[in-house]
């Protein structure tokens, strides 16, 4: 499990940091700010201008505060998606010339950028297995300059050497990034085990209510302010009443992402014992290559998971057709059950033989597991597999 947590609990942590003190006009729950523009104060610098733009209201002050207090971050930021907080982020710290090193099985979204956008802007990309440290030092250039890792991938929910990511960026001098999207802070906090940056699509567990998109970078605050007037030039900011849902929705993390922990532990497991399926990935399985790993370094194994049925496309469609529960839609990180087929969602982007390699298989459904009650989830799945 991770290192041990300094202050107060994270519980608490979610619902006390990042209020305003005192409370604006005795109100408990700090209200919604629903301005673009604020009188001037003979501010030094541009970046300082109280501007929407420039994610400076009194909602995204407050917003920061708590997503920093959560990570054990000096600073965090705000974006419109998760997508501009990764791209941001690496546009924020690469140029021209420089390389960058990316682990395998990226999401969908962000291996189109590191692998197309960033190479056609002279950025450098080379890949690592993120299981084989001693592989990384034969990587390392002149002009490395960043490491990109995932802490659990999409969607084959597998788990790394993360802590060797950490140390091979410091004794490198590489600024090390991480999506932390599925695991959430309550299953990791990688600025403890030593990573630079901790980059989250906020639109899942961090909101977790399915009703709006954000993103979050959350470090140091030298690097939180490069990646800020970065966003400032490119225009990706969060408006006040997304601000608002999100800080919102924070305050209910621990409580949601303990039960979908609880929850796809409890399905993997049922999963894994069906005849209709032929593999199933979550590290929470003894049966996972990865559950050492995941035991050694994060608090819960998350309410991701993903499976094959036997069969091919069309009865992997059928089985998702058939479910009652689940929506089948292709976000996660919802308090409702989703499931989705990566190859026609969030890994569309990439060629068929860009998917053949990262492993992700035409008939893989992956699952996002809500806050339902497991035995019904199970009982709905059973019902959907049976005809399988």
């Amino acid at each position: 499990m991770s290192i041990e947590r300094r202050g107060p609990a994270l519980a608490t942590t979610l619902v006390h940091a990042g209020e305003p003190e005192p409370r604006i006009e005795g109100a408990v729950v700090a209200p919604i700010f629903q301005s673009s523009t604020f009188l001037s104060e003979r501010e030094a610098a541009y970046d300082d201008i109280r501007y929407v733009r420039l994610s400076n209201t009194p909602n995204h002050h407050l917003l920061h505060a708590k997503l920093a207090a959560i990570e054990g971050g000096e600073a965090a930021l705000v974006t419109g998606s998760g997508m501009a907080a990764i791209t941001t982020s690496l546009l924020a710290i690469l140029r021209p010339g420089d390389h960058l090193l990316v682990q395998r099985q990226l999401y969908g979204g962000t291996h189109a950028f590191v692998h197309h956008d960033l190479t056609r802007w002279g950025v450098r990309v080379d890949s690592f297995d993120p299981h084989r440290p001693a592989d990384w030092p034969t990587l390392v250039r002149p002009d490395t300059r960043a490491i990109y890792s995932e802490t659990i991938t999409n969607p084959l929910v597998r788990v790394g050497e993360l802590d060797a990511i950490a140390a091979f960026a410091r004794a490198h001098g590489l600024v090390s990034l991480i999506d932390n999207t599925f695991a959430s802070p309550v299953n990791f906090r990688p600025l403890e085990w030593g990573f630079d940056l901790s980059l989250h699509s906020a639109t899942k567990y961090l909101n977790g209510h399915s009703d709006i998109a954000a993103g979050a970078v959350i470090g140091s605050a030298e690097l939180v302010e490069r990646v800020r007037h970065m966003l400032n030039h490119l225009g990706g900011m969060l408006d006040p009443h997304a601000c608002f849902l999100l800080h919102r929705g924070l305050k209910t993390l621990l409580l949601r992402v303990s039960r979908q922990n609880d929850n796809a532990l409890r399905i993997a497991r049922f999963l894994e014992g069906h005849d209709a399926v032929a593999t199933v990935y979550y590290p929470g399985l003894e049966s996972s290559p990865d559950h050492a790993t995941a035991r050694r370094l994060l608090d819960g194994f998350g309410g991701m998971l993903a499976f094959e049925v036997r069969g091919d496309v069309a009865g992997a469609e059928a089985v998702m057709q058939r479910l009652r529960l689940p929506l089948v839609a292709p976000s996660l990180g919802g308090v409702e059950t989703l499931v989705t087929r990566p190859a026609a969602t969030s890994h569309s982007g990439m060629s068929a033989e860009e998917r053949r390699q990262a492993g992700v298989a035409d008939t893989l459904i992956r699952m996002s597991v809500g806050i339902e009650a497991a035995d019904d989830l199970i009982a709905d799945l059973e019902h959907a597999l049976a005809a399988a």
